[in-house]
């Protein structure tokens, strides 16, 4: 593959793993879809990976104006910063996601202050680059159970917060596949061990809510999908038999926030977090592997558990002004 296309591998006909190659390969996906030559992107990843991505459609015999619809699963830099790029190299596409995230995409002064606060300047810029507003003519706000025609068939789409509160997931039934953005939450194949998954709760800033996100679980499974395509990272077949082990990692990160709140007080408490997440991840992962590679574990985790840290510091913080107002 050359340095001017994205890797990728089908995930059953007419559907394709893009890997965007944000932070290393093998953290975060987009998927394309084809169905009687129109063409959806579900996530887009970032800015500085559109030229690539579109170079990718290019190499599998397709064109930017064969795009339909571009369909961030919520608006996380990692998942929609590059939408409005997108949106302008593709004549004929529409931009659809949550109706809460939209707005966001249309006008991203205040995803980019966000973002540029959780990651600073020079990782932002490297990272995302630059976040393209969205022409709100070419946008589409999406609801619970709205369908997205695409050729001769339909995605649904399923509100589905808990991980933020403009999240939602597109089922494509006819194939069996359930686009999920973070809800199913991250898996990374190099952690499985002997044909068993493992996968991590992603509590990234600013809406973690566990309570929700065990509900969207709830009606996700209710679709009976035969896979789950994760952002982070890739297809996992039979998620029915999976969920039980996010459901678990959600708790934990509840238990680990919720002890911290009785232990201790603020200063010092995202990297107090980030030392027990680690330490309960690496738990899980030898009961799971008892010849777990640690050091392996630790680089590929690092990153996402300092984001999960600095989410479940903003969740206790949150919690605590709820209780101060009643």
């Amino acid at each position: 593959m050359s340095a001017s296309t994205l890797d990728y591998q089908t995930t059953g006909t007419d559907c394709w793993r893009l890997d965007t190659g944000l932070n290393r390969p093998g953290h975060t996906a987009c998927y394309l879809l084809h169905d009687a030559g129109e063409l959806a992107l579900i996530d887009t990843g970032t800015s500085n990976n559109i030229k690539a991505l579109l170079h990718t459609l290019r190499n599998l015999g397709f064109s930017p104006s064969q795009v339909r619809w571009i369909l961030p699963t919520h608006v996380h830099l990692d998942h929609a910063g590059g939408a409005g790029a997108l949106l302008d190299a593709c004549d004929n596409a529409i931009l659809a996601t949550h109706h809460r995230g939209l707005p966001h995409l249309i006008d991203p002064q205040k995803l980019e202050q966000g973002a540029l606060a959780v990651y600073g300047e020079e990782l932002f810029a490297r990272a995302f680059g630059r976040v393209i507003p969205a022409d709100e003519q070419r946008c589409q706000a999406l609801h619970d159970d709205d369908r997205i025609p695409l050729g001769r068939h339909e995605l649904l789409f399923v509100d589905t917060p808990g991980h933020a509160n403009h999240h939602g997931c597109f089922f494509h039934e006819p194939k069996g596949n359930l686009y999920t953005g973070d809800t199913f939450g991250l898996h990374y194949d190099a952690l499985d061990h002997d044909g068993q998954a493992w996968l991590m709760a992603t509590t990234t800033p600013v809406a973690f809510d566990p309570e929700l996100w065990l509900k969207s679980l709830d009606r996700m499974m209710a679709l009976q999908p035969k896979r789950v395509c994760l952002t982070h990272f890739g297809p996992l077949e039979n998620p029915a038999r999976w969920q039980p082990v996010l459901r678990e990692s959600i708790q934990d990160h509840v238990n680990i926030a919720l002890e911290e709140e009785r232990e201790y007080d603020r200063q010092g408490r995202q990297q107090r977090l980030a030392v027990a997440l680690m330490n309960q991840a690496l738990s899980r992962l030898r009961r799971h592997n008892p010849d777990l590679d640690e050091e392996m574990a630790r680089q590929l985790l690092q990153d996402d558990i300092r984001l999960n840290s600095q989410g479940l510091e903003v969740w206790l913080a949150r919690r605590a002004k709820k209780r101060a107002n009643q």
